[in-house]
């Protein structure tokens, strides 16, 4: 697979090689690449994901592995790493990325492709960014299971080139998708996984404020605007402790 992030290198944790490099030379590094290269594809593991890989790694792992680039989309797993003295590379969340791509460098009359999402999500993104040229097919629930609907996505991706492919879909579905085009062939860009992203920018999910997310806070918006949903989850993501300390612990020997 194309490494598309090979300049900067990666950190290895938790089995994955996550790239070391910043927010800003991320999306360069990708709005710079030539739009009719062979497609490749970013994916943003979060603790959600490192735990879904501890558990089922044979299943969903080659998706990883076959990936351009993984970026790390967790602070929990960021802290929690630097906490036992784990080197940790610098946090990406696709969110982030997806608001800087859109803010610096989309412009507003070339095509961008979404699978995933909601029309309405959609349509908030268009305005907000004055966009053109989107291309939107949004798969039903449980389309991964389903052969047929999975190839209509990767024919709607090949039909709709797009410099950037955005792969809205939550994981590992948008993983299964992203790797089953770079199966298909025929496709060019880069599909970015970035599971509610689109969202968090159309304005079906509100993100926190700018100030919040630039110290880290984003956890605790979340938490006190869904205390059930994300207390439970978070809870979860601190099952990735051991697996942390266990490496911290095997990097010493």
């Amino acid at each position: 697979m194309d490494p598309l992030l090979a300049r900067w290198g990666t950190v290895r944790l938790l089995g994955l090689d996550l790239a070391d490099a910043s927010l800003a030379e991320v999306a360069e590094a990708l709005a710079r690449r030539p739009p009719e290269m062979q497609f490749s594809y970013v994916v943003t593991p979060n603790a959600d994901h490192f735990a879904r890989l501890a558990r089922q790694s044979d299943r969903f792992l080659h998706y990883y592995a076959s990936a351009g680039a993984l970026l790390l989309d967790s602070r929990v797993v960021s802290r929690l790493g630097s906490a036992v003295g784990l080197r940790v590379p610098p946090v990406v969340t696709g969110s982030d990325l997806t608001a800087e791509l859109f803010e610096h460098w989309i412009a507003l009359d070339e095509p961008v492709t979404i699978i995933g999402t909601t029309a309405e999500s959609v349509a908030h993104l268009v305005r907000t960014y004055s966009l053109t040229r989107v291309a939107h097919f949004a798969p039903p629930f449980g389309f991964e299971t389903n052969s047929q609907i999975v190839d209509q996505c990767v024919q709607f991706v090949r039909t709709h080139p797009a410099r950037f492919v955005f792969l809205a879909c939550g994981a590992p579905r948008q993983e299964l998708l992203a790797h089953r085009i770079v199966e298909t062939g025929g496709a060019s860009g880069i599909g970015l996984c970035v599971g509610a992203a689109i969202d968090q920018i159309g304005g079906s999910e509100t993100r926190a404020p700018k100030w919040m997310r630039s110290a880290g806070l984003e956890w605790s918006w979340r938490l006190l605007h869904e205390p059930r949903r994300m207390g439970l989850r978070y809870f979860r993501d601190l099952a990735i402790l051991p697996a942390l300390i266990r490496e911290r612990l095997g990097a010493r020997h």
